[in-house]
Order: structure tokens, then sequence, then C-alpha cells
């Protein structure tokens, strides 16, 4: 095997290892609570994760480097970026009671723990079999709604119980039904978000209902499909 191919198909894997690089400056940025640029670390990772995946089929990487498991790497990257930093700043922003901060950054850490072990996060037809532990977007949500501590500390119990529920949940990448609305909503999602850090996580009501709109279309095309899959097997 030419070192080139080798190379190439190395240089896939630190590619996603830059995320958990990316993780790590988030996490310090939160330690010093310097929450948009946390924010910006943890958005730079997601968008790496979202893409890498193209780039190891492109250079079939799996084939060419069988040593490294880059589903493994994945997932160390996305539970130090979607969970760990998240979690961490969800108990040090003072956006829970401070008597459940701990508890509830215990309880996302542990039940995303599980759901990245299940083999069966996904279902046939690549949607997310749960909640998928997407701390790091509920995390952003809560930096820019700040509701009520006790109602952050509800969202956050009932998230975690659907991390075991069976319900659809899109992925916005690999579910092939509406996909160029799905996409067209990411990348709104993108805009809208980018402006939200620009002004310092205070946007004011009409990004922050973007936001919104858009999470729910995201919940909305899963259950939806879920709907009609189910109608149509007890047609």
């Amino acid at each position: 095997m030419p070192s080139s191919i080798a190379a190439r198909a190395f240089a896939v894997h630190l590619f996603t290892a830059a995320g958990v690089a990316l993780g790590f400056v988030a996490l310090i940025a939160a330690f010093e609570r310097r929450w948009t640029l946390m924010f910006w670390c943890l958005g730079v990772a997601l968008f790496i994760d979202g893409i890498d995946g193209t780039f190891a089929r492109k250079y079939r990487v799996a084939e060419v480097l069988p040593r490294w498991s880059g589903d493994t790497l994945d997932l160390v990257v996305d539970f130090v970026t979607y969970v760990f930093v998240p979690a961490y700043a969800i108990a040090a922003s003072g956006l829970l009671p401070p008597v459940l901060a701990i508890p509830a950054a215990l309880l996302i850490v542990v039940t995303s723990a599980l759901y990245f072990a299940d083999r069966e996060m996904k279902t046939e037809d690549n949607y997310f079999r749960g909640f998928p532990a997407l701390w790091n977007a509920v995390a952003f949500y809560l930096f820019v709604l700040k509701p009520a501590p006790w109602l952050t500390a509800g969202v956050i119990v009932v998230l975690a119980v659907l991390t075991f529920v069976p319900f659809k949940f899109l992925h916005p990448f690999r579910v092939t039904w509406l996909r160029a609305l799905t996409l067209a909503a990411l990348v709104l999602w993108g805009v809208l978000a980018g402006a939200a850090l620009f002004y310092d996580l205070d946007p004011g009501p009409w990004i922050a209902y973007g936001l919104v709109i858009v999470a729910l279309y995201f919940v909305a095309v899963g259950l939806a499909d879920q709907w009609m899959t189910h109608d149509r097997s007890s047609a």
C-alpha cells in the first residue's frame, strides 16, 4: 500500500480527533466562564463531526487503516463534546438550582454513557432511537433561552428519560426523507446559532424564536415518519 494513501487516511483520523482538542479548549473556556468561546469550540467540533464521515468514506479509511476504529474514535470525541463539556457547563452556569446542579450533570453523563453503548442507537432507516444525547445543543438552547432554574431541571430529567424511549429522532445527514428541506433547516440553524453567539448568547426574541422553530422541525420529522410507518404497518 502506498504510504501516501495511508497518510491521507490517517489524516482523516487526525481531523476527527481535532474535535476532542476543541472539546478540551471548550472545557477550559467553561472553567473560565467564557461561555461564548466554549460554544464556538463546540460548534466547530460539531461541524467536524458532521463532515468527517464523508472524508472517511471517500478515502476508504476503514479499509486502508483497519487497526484504528473510526467508530470508536468518533464516540470518544462525541462523548467529550456532546456530553461531558456541556454537562459541566450546565452544572457550573447557575442555570440550575444549586442543590440540583451536580445531580443533573451526573444524570446527563450516566444516561449518555449508556446511550453511547447501545448497539441499537440507530434505526434501520438511519434515525436515532431515543433522544441522542445532544447535550451540546440542549446547553446552547438553555443559555440562549434562559428558562427558570426549576424548568431547566425538568427539561434535563425529561430528556434523560427520553434517551431510553424508542422514538425516532432525525439524523440530519443520514435520513433520506425530506433531506433537502432538512439540510436547508440545518443551514438556517447554523446561521441563527452563529448570530446568537455573535450577540454573546443574548440575541433577542427573533433569533431565539427561529432557533426554537428549527428545533421543533427536527423533532417533528422523526415523529411524523414514525407515525406514518406505524400507520402503514397497521393498515
